[in-house]
């Protein structure tokens, strides 16, 4: 059974900032060749793993986001770990499956009800490439969130995002939906260019990669991507830089205190 969802996503995030003063999304990308050997005997080592990690970061995530290719690629054991790990989350941290999904009619009626009424998922990220037709099953449900590919932190984005523009009118189309379901995917990694997409985007939650492994600024999305100091409206994603930092037997420790170290930059940084 998947976990009851009874608040949305955005309620979620509110929460989540006002309690703990964190932005930090902790990406579970647990990439099976590269788990500790201390987890590989386990029955399911990948869900050993995220079950550690959790409970070493909580107190510092506002969000956990899950990398579907990593599960997918484990097989069956993967999916297992999967929906393990989602009822492993307490149900008051919001948590999106980065499964970068964008059809229409009855495919993305499957997709959802697989994302979030079968997993437990909160929110997804999407290609909104597609059009309108990609979100509009979605905005069915008001506790379901949506975070449209608009401006993506790999080098390759300036072929078409930022090369085409392209952007510019994926933040227009995104613009036009309710900043409570849908938000944007921005990255840390086009400095030059965040301060223009808050501009386009005033009032959207920015979901934030980049920072760590991919080299982003902190500080220059502190300074240019927020909403406000008491509404930042961001949340700020790393992966490998969390979860990897260690493969010994103390990997959970170091996972929380890499945390914690970039809960308390994005504190000092905001201040």
């Amino acid at each position: 059974m998947a976990k009851i969802r009874s608040k949305s996503f955005w309620s979620k995030y509110q929460i989540a900032w006002r309690s703990k003063k964190s932005l930090v999304c902790v990406g579970l990308d647990s990439d099976l060749s590269l788990l500790p050997q201390v987890v590989r005997k386990d029955a399911n080592p990948m869900y050993t793993f995220n079950k550690a990690i959790i409970e070493a970061t909580l107190p510092y995530a506002a969000a956990y986001k899950p990398n579907l290719a990593f599960y997918l690629a484990a097989g069956v054991k993967g999916l297992e770990a999967l929906k393990l790990t989602i009822e492993a989350i307490p149900a008051d941290v919001p948590v999106i499956l980065d499964c970068k999904v964008g059809d229409i009619g009855n495919t993305m009626d499957a997709y959802l009800k697989a994302f979030f009424d079968e997993m437990g998922c909160d929110a997804i990220t999407i290609n909104p490439l597609m059009g309108r037709d990609v979100i509009k099953i979605m905005l069915n449900d008001e506790k379901n969130f949506a975070f449209a590919l608009t401006l993506t932190s790999n080098l390759s984005a300036k072929e078409f995002l930022l090369g085409k523009e392209l952007y510019k009118d994926i933040a227009a189309w995104v613009k036009g939906f309710d900043a409570r379901k849908v938000g944007a995917v921005v990255g840390a990694t086009h400095p030059n260019h965040l301060e223009q997409m808050r501009k386009l985007l005033p009032e959207q939650l920015f979901l934030i990669p980049g920072i760590g492994a991919q080299g982003g600024d902190l500080q220059a999305v502190l300074d240019n991507a927020i909403k406000s100091y008491n509404e930042p409206n961001i949340l700020i994603n790393s992966s490998r830089g969390i979860i990897f930092k260690d493969s010994s037997a103390k990997f959970a420790e170091s996972a929380g205190k890499e945390a914690e170290k970039l809960r308390d930059e994005i504190r000092q940084g905001l201040e």
